[in-house]
């Protein structure tokens, strides 16, 4: 218990936001020039060539990268699949119509679909990225998928719905008439089975 209370106390296990990507980006929405990604390699069936810009994507960090991100939380409604998380505590989810952040429409554009993709971090986990001295994060010090959902459970009092697994499995039980329980499945309520003999 004593060990739990002084990890929490200690400010280098304190979970923050790295960074930010987006993909589809507004200089509206960061303010930023985004940037263009190109084609590794040919696909002929799509007409794609080899260094042929096929997508714009964009970093955003610090405190922009928390305004926007809140921006696309509330659209969410706080509400992700437990899916949509790594197995390293980053998330993403995304939008069907940009203009759910509140951007202005405009007929020149269109509207297209945007990705948001927030990766977690602690203080000293950029060791894995300096040019000098590089070293790996300690197995002690690395985020796992369930205390990345603990952390934005508590901060912003966030949903977790089930997978997609969980629900397709869910619907084959309802066609089937009953659970594994052995309950019978009504719309979202589970009655005790009358078959059962208590």
């Amino acid at each position: 218990m004593l060990q739990d209370q002084g990890e929490m106390e200690n400010p280098m296990r304190e979970l923050c936001i790295r960074k930010l990507c987006l993909s589809e980006v507004l200089e509206q929405l960061t303010g930023q020039t985004p940037v263009f990604s190109k084609a590794r390699y040919n696909v002929r069936t799509f007409g794609i060539r080899r260094n042929e810009k096929i997508a714009v994507h964009c970093t955003v960090h610090g405190a922009k990268a928390e305004k926007i991100r809140e921006k696309g939380l509330k659209v969410q409604e706080y509400e992700l699949r437990k899916n949509n998380s790594s197995d390293t505590g980053n998330f993403g989810f995304g939008f069907q119509e940009h203009i759910d952040l509140g951007i202005k429409y405009d007929p020149s554009i269109g509207l297209y679909g945007l990705d948001f993709y927030v990766v977690l971090g602690r203080p000293g986990f950029s060791i894995t990225d300096k040019k000098r001295r590089t070293c790996c994060i300690g197995v002690k010090h690395r985020m796992s998928k369930e205390e990345a959902m603990r952390w934005f459970q508590h901060k912003y009092d966030w949903i977790n719905l089930p997978g997609k697994n969980f629900i397709q499995k869910a619907n084959r039980e309802a066609k089937r008439g009953c659970n594994s329980s052995g309950a019978l499945v009504v719309g979202h309520c589970e009655l005790p089975n009358e078959g059962t003999v208590n």
